[in-house]
């Protein structure tokens, strides 16, 4: 494992996630459900930031690695199940989208190494369509985080819609990188 500045931040991003999680369990007499809320956005955000500034920083600096390329998406993935498992116990996202969500993330994971194992990694590179479900997503979930009406604008109405939009983005994602590695899944394996 290289110690590098990238690496470093995608592990200041898995340590957030018990930080952003563990708001919400904090005595109510040290914050209100209004301070957990905006405590817990606050982290998520700082975390997702990191997210950007890691393969920016790997990049111009040139400490690009194969363990930072691994732990980046683990690191993302960990981070978003987190918080999409922390809605579904505050009764803030249904369990279904968290399932989908969760559950794409997983296969199109495990894809994606099985591709790389076999030389095709190239067929299921990150595309547009997941660019922008991660996007989508990534301003839901601290909408939904911050839970209140703020300027006028109802965050939990919108982010609700936004994971909506995330969820089915989601499913169209995996059906784009599956139906990219259908060919490969229909050879038979040759042992």
């Amino acid at each position: 494992m290289q110690i590098n500045i990238p690496n470093l931040l995608t592990w200041a991003r898995i340590a957030l996630i018990p930080v952003f999680v563990g708001v919400f369990y904090l005595p109510d007499d040290w914050a209100s459900w209004t301070q957990k809320n905006l405590f817990a956005t606050v982290f998520f955000v700082a975390a997702a930031v990191t997210d950007w500034f890691d393969g920016y920083l790997a990049r111009k600096l040139g400490q690009t690695s194969a363990f930072g390329a691994f732990l980046d998406p683990v690191a993302d993935k960990l981070m978003v199940a987190a918080a999409l498992i922390m809605l579904v116990d505050l009764s803030r996202v249904h369990p279904l989208i968290a399932i989908i969500i969760i559950g794409r993330e997983v296969t199109i994971s495990a894809l994606r190494e099985w591709m790389a194992r076999v030389g095709e990694a190239s067929s299921v590179a990150v595309a547009y369509i997941g660019k922008l479900k991660t996007t989508v997503q990534m301003v839901a979930i601290p909408m939904l985080l911050l839970h209140g009406t703020f300027s006028g604008v109802d965050f939990h109405l919108v982010g609700g819609v936004l994971i909506h939009v995330a969820a089915a983005l989601t499913l169209w994602s995996m059906g784009y990188y599956l139906r990219r590695a259908l060919p490969r899944l229909l050879v038979k394996e040759q042992g």
